[in-house]
């Protein structure tokens, strides 16, 4: 297995590290009396092949149900030096309770300490505030640090750029050791973040390149052709992981096969740079084709996001989802992600995209004026909301 150093952090990182969200029985939380014998087994199982192949890091939250607990039963079979272990603990305007609920981790995943803390979900100007403010969740991360119970300090993000960058540059308590961030083909908007946190020397960790990266384990078959000879997530790995500022993907395994494909991408690694190029053509053609610009993102962060944008919505990811939808087939996913609007909160925000028909079209064509987009930003709205607009879906945590 591939590995990197994950920035200041020090750790020999595998380019791949397994995921703690998708083989937990549940999303609430519950004593292990009452998870599934079965559910237990596979995890047992899936963690056991994370190891065989390599994948000695492994992460999940205090949010993500019972997979704690699971994982409490699991980890101390294996020798403690030879694991990376990641918890993330969502911030709080009082920072005991943040402690408390560290603490109560530590005693669910049954460990002496965690190699990585990440404060979870830094996604707006509040949850930001609560972490980086003097005497917030950061310096209290870094007292837990001091006591010896976790080794680094990091935080996991689904902000804005402009956001996630004040987080990324802040250096008040030392900063942060580490971003999980989302950036991956279809999305790649945050690479700034990305250079930033490789100038502050912090490890760099992609969230969820399969799944929000595009819902490729359910791959349409103009993206699986498109993605020839490679599957999309094989495809997707290498275009990351020629990056070197990347230094591991998250796999959100549910079962242990859910690894063939990524090992797939590591053997392949040394020859990204000659499979990648051409893949990138064909889907940039097709794009090009279907919208006029090869990138589904091109000119749509020029438009306001759900802070100004009028009624709240998210206008550059209704257009980004819409495209996704046109140029590649994506409809699946930007059906998945579309509906979610108006139901995730901070974790992925905007008004419902049906109040579009409320905006005064007059106002929308003045926020298109002067874009790349111009006025053709307007039908491609109307179009997405036809398009895309369905059953609302909520998070997984919310199921």
């Amino acid at each position: 297995m591939p590995r990197r150093r994950f920035g200041r952090t020090g750790l020999q990182m595998p380019v791949f590290s397994t995921g703690g969200m998708r083989y937990q029985d549940g999303w609430k939380d519950k004593p292990l009396s009452e998870v599934d014998p079965k559910v237990q087994a596979n995890l047992g199982a899936t963690i056991e092949r994370s190891l065989e192949v390599g994948i000695n890091h492994i992460e999940t939250a205090r949010g993500y149900g019972v997979s704690e607990r699971q994982l409490g039963t699991v980890l101390p079979k294996y020798p403690r030096e030879e694991l990376i272990v990641q918890t993330k603990i969502g911030p709080a305007d009082d920072p005991d309770v943040l402690v408390s609920h560290f603490r109560e981790s530590l005693d669910r995943l049954r460990l002496d300490y965690v190699d990585l803390f990440a404060l979870h979900g830094l996604n707006d100007e509040a949850t930001v505030d609560q972490a980086i403010r003097p005497g917030g969740c950061l310096a209290a991360a870094r007292e837990l640090q001091r006591q010896g119970l976790c080794r680094h300090v990091g935080f996991s993000t689904h902000a804005p750029l402009d956001v996630m960058l004040r987080a990324v540059t802040h250096e008040g308590d030392g900063g942060f050791d580490y971003v999980n961030l989302h950036w991956y083909y279809i999305l790649q908007r945050n690479w700034p973040a990305v250079l930033a946190a490789r100038e502050q020397d912090m490890g760099v960790f992609i969230i969820s390149p399969s799944d929000k990266g595009g819902k490729l384990y359910e791959p349409p078959p103009e993206l699986v052709e498109l993605c020839d000879p490679l599957h999309p997530i094989v495809f997707n790995d290498l275009f990351c992981l020629m990056h070197e500022q990347v230094h591991t993907l998250s796999v959100g395994a549910a079962r242990p096969s859910d690894y063939d494909l990524h090992m797939e991408a590591a053997a392949f690694l040394d020859r990204a740079g000659e499979l990648v190029p051409p893949i990138v053509e064909r889907l940039e053609g097709a794009m090009r084709e279907a919208t006029g610009h090869g990138s589904p993102e091109a000119g749509v962060w020029e438009l306001p996001d759900h802070r100004s944008a009028p009624g709240g919505l998210n206008l550059p990811v209704m257009l980004w989802l819409r495209n996704l939808a046109a140029g590649w087939g994506m409809e699946a996913y930007g059906k998945m992600r579309f509906n979610m609007l108006n139901g995730a909160g901070h974790w992925f925000p905007g008004a419902d995209p049906g109040e579009l028909a409320k905006i005064d079209p007059a106002e929308l064509r003045g926020l298109a004026q002067g874009t790349l987009l111009g006025e053709a930003a307007i039908d491609r709205l109307h179009d997405a909301v036809t398009r895309l607009s369905g059953e609302k879906v909520k998070r997984l945590s919310q199921s």
